[in-house]
């Protein structure tokens, strides 16, 4: 019920408090990403998408619920993995490409570092988890990297 009451205040005027009248609103992505939650994660924008059904970042109760599921400390590691993984594909092609891990670092370190240092940290990520050397991260290659670094994940959450 708290989520619903979280999910109600941010569109009040959206969102009515008997649900079961208008189950399809969206509440859009302007007001997710201004969440205390989200507001200062590089990854907001990504986030919503991933949670969102139609992937614009506009959250129906549901893919807000799913969201905050999934980011909280007591979710399964693999389903944490999981939408990592898929929050880094930035591509939506299930592989992180260069191009992705390049999204990934890039707003990892908010654009400080240069092209040059970005490329080297892709080309090392890549050398150490692309078990397949196939130029690109799969699902299991991403689960193997994190199994090598227990606190990744640890920072994947939200608190509530």
């Amino acid at each position: 019920m708290r989520l619903f009451y979280r999910y109600q205040d941010l569109a009040p005027q959206l969102v009515p408090l008997d649900y079961t009248t208008c189950p399809d609103v969206k509440v859009p992505y302007e007001l997710i990403g201004s969440m205390p939650e989200l507001k200062d994660n590089p990854f907001r924008q990504r986030i919503a998408q991933v949670f969102s059904e139609d992937g614009d970042g506009h959250m129906t109760l549901d893919n807000f619920l799913d969201m905050f599921s999934v980011m909280s400390e007591m979710a399964p590691r693999d389903l944490k993995a999981y939408y990592a993984f898929k929050i880094y594909d930035f591509n939506d092609d299930d592989y992180i490409c260069a191009w992705d891990l390049e999204q990934t670092v890039t707003k990892l370190t908010r654009g400080e570092l240069s092209a040059e240092e970005v490329s080297l940290v892709c080309e090392k990520v890549l050398d150490e988890a692309d078990g397949d050397n196939d130029g690109r991260l799969s699902l299991e290659d991403f689960r193997n990297m994190i199994l090598r670094a227990p606190d990744f994940l640890s920072t994947f959450h939200i608190r509530i």
